[in-house]
């Protein structure tokens, strides 16, 4: 569902990435369009697509400003490992704690204990410098995005 915005606001630059296994059906915008100026069920599917990803904006929002460390930490490592994952590789966040606390609006010790219990329940292994996301799935329930706040 990734063209539906571009579909009634315009061109836009929009892009996506798997994190886990997932199977791509394209359809044409004209096609799209027409289907939906015909059958109003149509329509009302794009409507419900829209009004969810204003709901995930709208949580990932409420995550930013008001979630714990904990789900900043969590949010933030999944953003950056995704936007830096190769093709069929691991997800890997190349970040520091100092880094990764500056972004979270925190400090190094606290987001240092956030890691090592993600550590200690499986989700991620660290290095000096990066985190390797060992369960996406759990580390996006961490966020808090997934049940919202």
């Amino acid at each position: 569902m990734l063209g539906i915005a571009v579909l009634v606001g315009g061109p836009a630059s929009t892009s996506v990435q798997a994190v886990e296994p997932s199977s791509l059906f394209r359809i044409s915008a004209r096609t799209l369009t027409a289907a939906a100026r015909r059958d109003p069920r149509v329509s009302w599917a794009i409507a419900e697509e829209l009004n969810r990803r204003l709901y995930d904006t709208l949580e990932q929002t409420a995550v930013n400003a008001f979630g714990s460390v904990r789900q900043r930490v969590a949010a933030h490592l999944l953003d950056l490992a995704s936007a830096q994952q190769h093709p069929r590789a691991r997800l890997v966040a190349r970040v520091s704690q100092q880094e990764l606390a500056d972004a979270a609006g925190s400090v190094r010790e606290v987001v240092a204990r956030v890691l090592r219990d993600f550590r200690v329940a499986g989700i991620v292994a660290t290095a000096a410098d990066s985190v390797v996301i060992l369960d996406a799935a759990r580390l996006y329930a961490e966020s808090g995005s997934a049940a919202g706040l």
